[in-house]
């Protein structure tokens, strides 16, 4: 029995339909009536063409490539579903773009992830339910509740089963420092030992393999990361793990964002498979051989009805 007795609504805008569909199909629910679109001259508008008064509403959105537009497109959502009087309002982001400017890494730098959690509040919304932002503290720039949803268990169980029969020859390796604790607990799951790819990165978009921490030699590895941009970490950091005898080399991660060259860098790499999570919908054309994508729809669905009914979710974080 939903104590505050309010119906639950889901829509989307343009950033990643067929994940709000998944969501759907899940829950059961039909997915919300509404149109995203542009004027000519490229302003967004919204309408919502169904009642949400004192609705329990949540609106799907990944802020993907085009980041901006979508971006845009959410805030605009909100905007209107609280001017339509909606009971509560969470915005669902699988992916949270501009989470990688987290901090002033040098003199007079933006801090653009506490500037969109600003605007989220500013729009409208609840709360809000996401999956591994770049930076975990980024929870903390919000003035309202955040669910952080992982994509590790999704990502780690599919590894389980893939290298069952070659648990001792399987390595877990962290592209870099700051990616080990999400290397330990996905190691941690298989039951494997972790090996860390030490690097330094002298600009943007640009990263040097230095050394390797750990045995790797004759061992299948599996990078772990939560994001690939342009796949510039992922292809060096498996580079060297097979000049330095590694037997395998596969990666995985939950935010295929695969922008500029990655798609090129990662079919002519060394890695064998490329395991994705669905938060960012991938084109046609970057849909590689290679590149295996598993679905967190069932996990956010499972996450939309606790909110909704008022109950736990942090059984979920594991």
């Amino acid at each position: 029995m939903i104590a505050h007795g309010k119906n639950i609504k889901i829509f989307t805008a343009n950033s990643n339909p067929d994940f709000a569909k998944a969501i759907c199909k899940k829950l059961g629910l039909p997915l919300g009536d509404s149109e995203v679109g542009k004027f000519s001259d490229g302003e967004i508008f919204v309408n919502i063409n169904e009642t949400v008064r004192g609705s329990d509403v949540f609106v799907v959105q990944s802020t993907c490539l085009p980041v901006n537009d979508n971006f845009m497109e959410l805030l605009i959502m909100i905007d209107a579903l609280k001017r339509a009087s909606a009971g509560r309002i969470t915005a669902v982001i699988p992916y949270f773009g501009y989470a990688r400017q987290d901090r002033k890494a040098k003199r007079r730098d933006p801090i653009s992830a506490k500037l969109c959690a600003d605007l989220i509040t500013t729009a409208g919304a609840d709360r809000v339910l996401t999956m591994d932002l770049h930076a975990a503290q980024i929870q903390g720039f919000f003035n309202i509740p955040v669910d952080h949803l992982l994509g590790q268990p999704i990502l780690s169980n599919y590894f389980k089963e893939e290298f069952a029969s070659e648990k001792d020859d399987t390595v877990v390796v962290s592209p870099d420092l700051g990616s080990v604790t999400r290397a330990r607990k996905f190691a941690d799951n298989i039951d494997v030992p972790i090996a860390i790819v030490d690097k330094r990165r002298p600009k943007p978009n640009v990263s040097e393999v230095m050394n390797i921490i750990g045995d790797i030699e004759g061992k299948n590895v599996i990078l772990v990361d939560d994001m690939i941009d342009t796949a510039g970490t992922i292809v060096n950091g498996a580079e060297a793990l097979r000049a330095r005898g590694a037997k395998k080399v596969c990666a995985c991660c939950t935010h295929p964002v695969l922008s500029g060259p990655a798609i090129e860098r990662i079919q002519n790499s060394c890695i064998e498979e490329l395991v994705v999570l669905d938060t960012v919908p991938l084109a046609e054309e970057k849909k590689l051989d290679k590149i295996k994508i598993l679905s967190a729809a069932e996990l956010f669905a499972e996450a939309i009805e606790r909110i909704y009914e008022d109950a736990s979710v942090s059984t979920l974080f594991n």
